[in-house]
């Protein structure tokens, strides 16, 4: 879906390029995170695929097209883009925000105003209740769901996000990033987010693409890179505590051994993630967790040992 080859950008008055000779290839359907130091290239070559920033050489392709060749207007429109500004008009109500691009793609009002429910629906704000706000009107959480909301307007194959939960408190930033990942997951589209946040690139990502001084370090799955860091670069930017960072990507399902738990034992949700099963065994003071699915039914347990050997898989690495 999108291709990267051989990209390079040097700014005026800087010692070297701030992208260099950079190469990436994204899968269709893929969330594909670009993460690194500050001034690795990350935003520069985010905004380079839409042509916000032109490449001083270098190619990328966009479902098999070369967007040089492209009008940077026409190929805006068919590329979503939320940033962490949101960058919401401030004076048109929060449906005009959204119809922005499907009004200028000619779309009869009808079916405007159709998308505009149907996308606030989306992204969890009640369309009766949203639709004539201004942006001043909401929270910044609720503004970043009407940003997404925009770049979904037209139905694009691919979006861009630069840092879309940063400016976001802690507590809510996770919880939207929660919903956003189901939201995206569903919807199929290939994402490229920028991201400084180790934690929230193995989180969202399928892939992950470290970058340092303009180049690709290492692309792989979250998993991947936990368990094999290519180098010493990598493995410190990924910090310690991989073992740890590892179960936030496994389930209760993921970890959990067949037959009941004792009886009084805590119990957890198949779903949530296994570091928080961690926790509750800590907390509770007890050895055995019991596991349901979201109707209630047991589904087996979790025992210490079981997170412990999870544990010793990349503490044996670090």
């Amino acid at each position: 879906m999108i291709r990267i080859e051989g990209l390079k950008k040097q700014f005026a008055g800087t010692p070297r390029p701030v992208v260099d000779g950079l190469n990436l290839d994204i899968p269709e359907g893929e969330l594909c995170v670009l993460i690194g130091s500050s001034g690795c290239g990350k935003t520069t070559t985010l905004r380079m695929i839409n042509r916000m920033i032109e490449a001083d050489s270098g190619r990328i392709e966009v479902s098999g097209r070369d967007v040089s060749r492209q009008d940077p207007v026409e190929l805006r429109r068919n590329i979503g883009y939320v940033i962490q500004q949101v960058g919401l008009f401030p004076h048109q109500r929060i449906a005009d925000n959204i119809a922005t691009v499907p009004r200028l793609l000619g779309w009869k009002p009808a079916r405007v105003q159709e998308r505009i429910d149907e996308l606030l629906t989306l992204v969890g704000l009640e369309p009766a209740q949203y639709r004539d706000r201004y942006p001043r009107e909401l929270s910044g959480g609720q503004r970043q769901r009407v940003g997404v909301a925009r770049a979904l307007a037209a139905d694009p194959p691919v979006m861009l996000m630069d840092e879309p939960f940063g400016a976001i408190d802690p507590i809510n930033r996770v919880n939207l990033q929660d919903e956003f990942l189901n939201i995206l997951r569903k919807l199929k589209k290939t994402i490229v987010l920028v991201t400084h946040d180790i934690d929230e690139a193995l989180k969202m990502g399928d892939r992950i693409a470290i970058l340092h001084e303009g180049k690709v370090l290492q692309v792989d799955t979250p998993d991947a890179l936990l368990d094999s860091p290519a180098n010493d670069f990598v493995a410190s930017f990924l910090g310690s505590g991989r073992s740890l960072k590892r179960l936030a990507l496994l389930t209760a399902k993921d970890v959990c051994i067949p037959g009941p738990a004792a009886a009084n034992s805590p119990v957890i949700q198949d779903s949530s993630p296994a570091s928080i099963a961690l926790s509750m065994l800590l907390e509770s003071g007890s050895d055995v967790l019991g596991v349901r699915d979201s109707a209630g039914g047991e589904i087996g347990h979790i025992t210490m040992q079981a997170l412990k050997a999870h544990l010793a898989r990349t503490d044996s690495d670090e």
